[in-house]
């Protein structure tokens, strides 16, 4: 089955000003090509610029009895809804509003040890549920803005 043209939407925008801790939705920013969301203590020039968590995972989560997560709880910069991001692979590119290109660079990651969004929500799925990109094609974003799987 494929995936391109599956479509879903930004319901968060979230950045921090240093890493290892939750990140707050500001509602909109600049993502800048081969660097991620200005702002963010995460951007640079590597491949993990910007980082995606689904809505859904975070419900799973909320299932397991952490009530109090909001957007960025897990330090996530874009939370979407309704598009499968467990189903992408490296390389796939992924459209954002009107402009924007995402690369998906990594899949998950690993974690050396606990750090403060762990300890705050009580369990962290980024590892196991977030994704990574490379920003190929910056611009602004905003929530509401759709994202869809690209063609090859």
């Amino acid at each position: 089955m494929t995936l391109v043209g599956k479509k879903g939407v930004i319901k968060a925008v979230c950045i921090s000003s240093e890493k290892h801790v939750q990140k707050d939705d500001v509602g909109k920013a600049l993502l800048i090509e081969e660097y991620g969301l200005e702002g963010d203590a995460h951007a640079g020039y590597a491949h993990r610029q910007v980082s995606l968590l689904a809505e859904e995972s975070v419900e799973k989560m909320k299932a397991l009895g952490l009530k109090n997560l909001r957007p960025g709880a897990f330090g996530e910069n874009l939370t979407t809804s309704g598009i499968d991001l467990l189903s992408l692979k490296v390389g796939d590119r992924l459209r954002v509003g009107e402009e924007i290109i995402l690369e998906v660079s990594q899949i998950g990651k690993e974690c050396v040890e606990r750090c403060a969004i762990y300890y705050q929500a009580g369990d962290c799925i980024m590892p196991r549920e977030g994704i990574f990109a490379r920003v190929i094609r910056g611009g602004h974003l905003r929530r509401g803005d759709l994202i869809e799987v690209m063609e090859d």
